[in-house]
């Protein structure tokens, strides 16, 4: 019987210490093909590269490192490595949360939505940084991925999980919550006086929204949020907000 076929990638790195982690529980029950960047690449969002060529580099056997994006990984990975589509791409586990909003910056849950879009299902698994008991949370991770192989999730859907490290056995199924961060532009000078910029600042905490994923982390619990790709908004387009002076709407299949 051919076992199942799991994608590992994340935004970390090729030689982030969670991703080898959880690769070694997710082994004894999956086939596993892990392609991840050659650097770290946080917050890269669902970029793909498509105006440079990409370098890709065996490290361990059906392990690779990309000079690439988590999604570019993804692609790649499902298109050329993989010899049949992975039952799940599962991307982390992540260094820091991704929680709430997070997920449209994320390169973590990029990787696991690129999964998603080519057919799979998504997982992506995020630890709180400086865990106090990083090994119990990853493997919290590879139960939620032991549980979405045998009994597969249907292609496109996408679970973003996010773990306390605290050695919490609880669990939730959560929306996504609200976080907040002290939104910043810093403008300083390079050593010739030209202006530079760093921009974004850190967590200062979050909406009380009960049963977001914001709030269960605040609990200590893990969070898992499931997802879809359809972003349409299908009760504004059954009831449009407003018409357009000089043009016509058109409903349904009308002409």
């Amino acid at each position: 019987m051919t076992r199942p076929l799991v994608l590992c990638s994340n935004d970390d790195g090729v030689d982030a210490p969670h991703l080898t982690a959880l690769v070694e529980l997710i082994e004894p029950f999956a086939d596993v093909v892990v392609v991840a960047p050659e650097r770290q690449r946080s917050a890269a969002s669902h970029a793909i590269t498509l105006h440079k060529p990409l370098r890709l580099t065996e490290v361990a056997p059906r392990r690779y490192a990309l000079s690439g994006t988590p999604v570019d990984c993804v692609y790649l990975g499902i298109l050329k490595l993989c010899d049949r589509l992975p039952a799940v791409v599962v991307s982390g586990v992540n260094d820091g949360y991704n929680l709430g909003s997070d997920v449209f910056y994320s390169g973590t849950v990029a990787a696991a939505v690129e999964g998603a879009l080519r057919g799979a299902a998504g997982i992506a698994c995020s630890l709180a940084p400086r865990a106090t008991d990083a090994d119990h949370a990853i493997r919290f991770a590879a139960a939620v991925v032991r549980a979405a192989v045998g009994e597969p999730m249907p292609p496109g859907t996408v679970l973003n999980v996010n773990m306390p490290g605290l050695g919490n056995d609880g669990y939730q199924w959560t929306v996504l919550g609200r976080r907040l961060y002290t939104d910043d532009v810093s403008e300083r000078r390079d050593p010739r006086g030209r202006p530079y910029y760093w921009v974004g600042g850190g967590p200062a905490g979050h909406d009380n929204v009960e049963g977001s994923d914001c709030v269960a982390i605040a609990r200590g619990l893990n969070s898992i949020t499931p997802m879809h790709l359809d972003l349409t908004d299908r009760g504004r387009v059954a009831q449009p907000p407003w018409a357009l002076d000089g043009f016509r709407v058109v409903i349904g299949s009308g002409s």
